[in-house]
This record gives structure tokens, sequence and C-alpha cells, in this order.
């Protein structure tokens, strides 16, 4: 039957669903708030969130047409998830659209400069992390950027071990923050 197929749950969608789950887990550890001077706001959120997703799509972007739609359907959820939590907080439908934008701009700026700064073409990693991902806070501890900046760099390298392949099992490996 026709109809019997349109109603199963794609296999993907649930490894999408995995890996959201893993980046927020992740995103959420307090050593991220406590060690490394993370603010503990929505902002400082929204950045650790974006910051793991960055590191997942990385690994996704150019492979084959099945990591391409994965990464896409990651994408999807997490800003189902900034729709949802946005409401959650209160804002209204009419100024739900415009955030959303907002913050994707702000995804799609970080995914620049973080991929520039890992692949040694740009600035720093740690310059691109103090200006974005530490915007909001004043004088931020350098060594706290450094620690975050020595995480990043040793979560790119697992997870690009692990491959896109290894991703496809729904749990990413970023290894420990502490």
């Amino acid at each position: 039957m026709v109809f019997g197929n349109l109603f199963k749950r794609d296999p993907k969608g649930q490894i999408a669903g995995d890996i959201y789950a893993a980046i927020v887990s992740q995103s959420r550890k307090p050593a991220f708030y406590q060690l490394a001077a993370v603010p503990d706001t929505v902002d400082g959120r929204f950045e650790m969130i974006s910051l793991h997703a960055f590191l997942v799509m990385r690994q996704l972007k150019g492979e084959d047409k099945q990591s391409q739609k994965l990464s896409q359907m990651i994408f999807d959820l997490m800003f189902a998830d900034m729709d949802q939590s946005l409401r959650e907080m209160g804002v209204g439908d009419l100024g739900i659209g415009k955030r959303i934008k907002l913050m994707a701009k702000a995804f799609y700026g970080r995914i620049v400069a973080y991929e520039a700064a890992l692949d040694g073409e740009a600035e720093s990693l740690e310059a691109a992390l103090e200006r974005n991902h530490y915007g909001t806070v004043e004088n931020v501890s350098l060594k706290a950027v450094a620690k975050l900046a020595d995480y990043v760099r040793a979560a790119d390298a697992r997870l690009k071990a692990q491959g896109a392949g290894g991703l496809m099992t729904g749990v990413p490996d970023f290894g420990d923050f502490s």
C-alpha cells in the first residue's frame, strides 16, 4: 500500500534527532559555563549549541548526499527548537520569524569564521571565539577563551576521525571538556 511508506519514520530523522540531542546535551555541560566563562544566558546557550552543531555539520559537509541531507535535518531541528524556545519565553508570533532569521544569520556568520579559523585561512580561533562566542561578555579571560579554543580543536579532530560514517550512528564524539 502506498500510504504505508508515507507514514514510516525516516531513519535519518531519528539519527538527526539523536545527534541534535547529543549537541544540546554536550552544550549544557556545566564545565563550559564554569571553566570557559561561557555566559549562562540565552545567548551563551545559543552560542554553545551553534558551536557544537557547526562541528558536526563541518564533518558532514562535502560528503555524499545522505550526509548532506543529515546535516540539513540537524539544522532544521536546531532552528525548530530555537523557534519553540522563543515561544516558551513569550516571544509573540509576529516576532518569531524575525528573531529566527537573525539567529540563522548569526549561525552562518559563525560557520564562516570558525571554519576559516580551523582551516588556518583567517584569524585565530581564539579571536573568532572572543568576537563571536563571547560577544556579550566584557573582559573575558584570555585563559577561558584559550581553553574553549583548545576544546574546539580537539572536538573537531575527534569528529573528523569519527567521520561522516561514524556520525551516521547518531552519536557524535565531542570528547570531554574539563
